[in-house]
């Protein structure tokens, strides 16, 4: 081997020692990044929806509503029972309505009493009209409260909203088929402060086709219902 050779050899070996000649490990470029695993992401688990069974299915056979009216007590307390004497004090067969919610005040805030005429499907005495439409073709519901002078509870809110939804779909009603008790004669009931367009559009749908009378509703909001028969009252 000639000198010029050793030099060389010398030289590239004196190099790989010093670093300054990458060796076969090494890469030109530069550290190769280290890769990390992926994070694990929990499971998707989506929020089950409000399920509410229809505890509203009367005892008769069900009568041809048509209509929906919404009505106030006018009045900062009541209750079935009250309601149902002021009635009585008018001559009339009883409570007028169909459904009572209450406010907290004679009733639980948001709970819903059905009344006899809804159980065993009477015609209601609660929005008289020149041909009585409205009584005999319309659901009466209301609600405890004057809401001339408030606006109806977050829970009596949630409680019709379930309510009307339930029914209309139930009696396949449409929004314009929800209407307030000043819609059918000169009154302001049930009140300058009462949403009515809000209630009537109101909707559920069905969770399965095999299982009537199961909906899902938009809020998650407990309420009451309780059962007043008419053999409960005088």
């Amino acid at each position: 081997m000639n000198k010029a050779v050793r030099f060389t050899l010398h030289l590239m070996v004196a190099s790989v020692l010093a670093g300054c000649m990458p060796s076969p490990m090494q890469s030109s470029v530069g550290p190769v990044p280290t890769v990390q695993a992926p994070i694990p992401q929990p499971a998707f688990r989506p929020t089950p929806p409000v399920v509410v069974q229809n505890p509203w299915e009367p005892d008769a056979s069900p009568r041809k509503w048509r209509h929906i009216v919404l009505h106030h007590t006018a009045s900062s307390a009541g209750s079935v029972e009250s309601v149902h004497e002021a009635h009585i004090g008018r001559g009339w067969d009883g409570i007028g309505y169909h459904f009572l919610i209450g406010n907290g005040k004679g009733m639980g805030d948001g709970e819903i009493q059905q009344t006899f005429r809804w159980r065993e499907q009477i015609h209601g005495a609660h929005a008289k009209s020149p041909n009585n439409e409205y009584n005999e073709y319309g659901i009466g519901i209301c609600l405890v409260g004057n809401f001339e002078e408030t606006d109806p509870s977050d829970a009596q809110m949630a409680s019709v909203k379930r309510l009307v939804s339930v029914l209309k779909h139930e009696y396949q009603l449409t929004e314009s088929q929800v209407i307030a008790h000043r819609d059918v004669k000169a009154t302001a009931c049930p009140g300058k402060n009462f949403p009515i367009g809000e209630i009537s559009r109101s909707s559920v749908f069905p969770v399965l086709a095999g299982q009537p009378g199961t909906y899902v509703t938009e809020q998650p909001t407990a309420f009451q219902i309780v059962t007043v028969e008419r053999s409960n009252l005088r």
